[in-house]
């Protein structure tokens, strides 16, 4: 069953004012893009994988210095990944995002208003 005119119009527009609220999650919603931190934490990932493949050679091959040098690589993997894969990005600490916190600022300032 196809939509009308003005389903179609509504329809758009929800769209365009998700995309303005919230960027993100109709990037993720559709799947068109994926963002930067999703990259940078399976490069993290792809690190770790090398630095523990270099670790377990320098262990087989006995090289004490080539075991410490991939640990640290190993160690620096881990730590990209663990920084791009926060919940909030550090900037938006604080501060409400999204349609479920427009929701909740007008239900504050409802309950507010009515003191």
């Amino acid at each position: 069953m196809a939509l009308s005119d003005h389903e179609r119009k509504l329809l758009a527009e929800m769209e365009a004012a998700l995309e303005q609220e919230d960027p993100k999650l109709l990037s993720t919603l559709t799947g068109k893009a994926r963002t930067k931190q999703g990259s940078r934490a399976l490069l993290g990932f792809g690190i770790l994988v090398i630095g523990l493949l270099a670790l377990i050679s320098g262990l087989v091959a006995k090289a004490t210095v080539v075991g410490v040098i991939a640990f640290l690589i190993s160690l620096s993997g881990v730590i990209l990944m663990i920084t791009n894969l926060s919940v909030k990005p550090p900037a938006a600490r604080g501060k409400r995002f999204g349609i479920g916190s427009n929701l909740e600022d007008r239900w504050d300032r409802r309950n507010n208003n009515d003191i």
